[in-house]
Parts: structure tokens; sequence; C-alpha cells
């Protein structure tokens, strides 16, 4: 933590509204029109990014302005365990307005960048909160900085929440295959995988393979499916799909 910064918490945040970030991109010159209208800085400020990405938030309030100074670790989306992308934005909460919002490592700063935008949008989320008797810190490490260090894996119980009854009857899948075909859909991911054509090579999908031969354990899996993949099999399977992005096999 930086001199004269504090932690910060649900407490001490200054508030900041989705008017008062609106406002500041109409007006600030580093965000231009064609430059925060992307896709890509629309992406930024989604929700299920900013709040994963940003960490380690600190402020510093002056003592004589009303000027209240946010800093935060915004964690890279591709390269998680490298160093965060430093932020600060201004805030002036006496006239409720955004002064500044830069981003200190990155070269696109100097027209607006991505990592910016993550954090001026999660400041309005974290006003909007509702009070609570207990005061979240903020000071932490990211979420998205923490892929792959404890979590390895998430097994298919841990998924679902609640007990959901299974059952074997295929009247639901068989009604709507039959009606796709009545109607001629064959764009329909789902009807591409519920076909079995030895000329496609369709059976050899994971899908179909884990619906015929699905056994309780990995080993026995393989055991199962092993021999139906002769040398003249996987040879017409890599022929069938030379090309990947232009093959719909």
């Amino acid at each position: 933590m930086e001199a004269g910064f504090i932690k910060g918490d649900s407490a001490n945040l200054p508030k900041v509204d989705s008017l008062m970030v609106a406002n500041f991109f109409a007006r600030n010159k580093d965000f231009c029109e064609a430059e925060y209208r992307n896709v890509k800085t629309s992406l930024s400020s989604r929700e299920s990014y900013g709040d994963d990405a940003v960490g380690y938030v600190q402020l510093q309030r002056g003592s004589t302005s009303k000027l209240c100074t946010v800093k935060c670790g915004v964690c890279p989306e591709h390269k998680v365990r490298t160093k965060p992308y430093s932020v600060t934005v201004i805030v002036d909460e006496k006239n409720g307005v955004i002064v500044s919002a830069r981003c200190q490592d990155c070269p696109a700063s100097e027209g607006g960048c991505k990592h910016a935008v993550a954090f001026l949008m999660w400041l309005p989320r974290r006003s909007e909160e509702p009070s609570c008797t207990q005061i979240e810190c903020y000071w932490k490490k990211s979420q998205l900085s923490k892929v792959g260090t404890s979590l390895k894996f998430i097994t298919s119980k841990e998924i679902a929440k609640s007990n959901i009854p299974t059952s074997s009857d295929n009247a639901v899948l068989n009604k709507f295959i039959e009606l796709a075909a009545a109607k001629e859909i064959k764009n329909c991911e789902l009807i591409r995988y519920m076909k079995n054509s030895m000329e496609d090579l369709l059976w050899t999908s994971m899908y179909q393979l884990c619906i015929k031969y699905g056994v309780p354990s990995s080993e026995e899996f393989v055991n199962k499916i092993l021999p139906l993949f002769t040398p003249n099999v996987l040879k017409e399977v890599e022929e069938k799909t030379r090309n990947q992005s232009e093959n719909n096999l």
C-alpha cells in the first residue's frame, strides 16, 4: 500500500453513480467516441469482468480539498499471473464529478484503455450495493488472479447446488428431433450431434461416445472405446477434419 493511502472498503469508498460516469465519458478527451463505443471496451465494462479483475483497492482523501484518489490493481484477462495494471481515479466528492481516470501501466491509456473503463464501472456497482452491518474490505487479491492457484477443477456435484432429479425419459428430446426434421432445421448444434452417421464420423465425437459407453471411471471408458479407433478410422478422421476453421465436422 502506498504512503498516505488506506485500504478501501464498502464504508469509505466515494459515492459514484452511473450518471457521473456517463458525464465523465461525454466530456473527457481521453475517451473518444470511437474508442469507448467499440466492442472491446464494452466487454471491459461488463460486470463479470470488473468484479473479478479489480483488486487491492486503496484510497486517499485530501486534508483541504474535496478530492478523493482511488487506486486499484486490474488483473490482465489473458496473463493472470503477471503484475496487475495500476489504475487511478480521482473523484470530486463535493461536486459529484469524476475528475480523471487513468491507467499507469497500459500503452493504450493515452486514448482511454479498458482497464480504466473496468474500474470506472466497478465503482458505481459498489456504491449501489445495499448497506449492511458488515463492512467488506476491497484491499484483497482479485478473483481473476486466483485462477489456477487453489481451485484446480470443479466436479459436476459442485456445479449443481441442489439435488436435480435425473430421468432416462427421452420423450422431449425425441419430440424436438422430430419437429426439427419436419421443419428441415439443419444448422442447430443439437441436431448435428443427434446424428449417428458413419459417413460423417460423428460417432467418434466425445458426446456420442459418452452417451453410448459412459461408465463411472475414466479408465473403464478408455478401455471401452479404445478398440473402436482402428488405424483406418483414425486415418479417416484426420483426412475429414483438415482445415479446421473451414470444416464443419
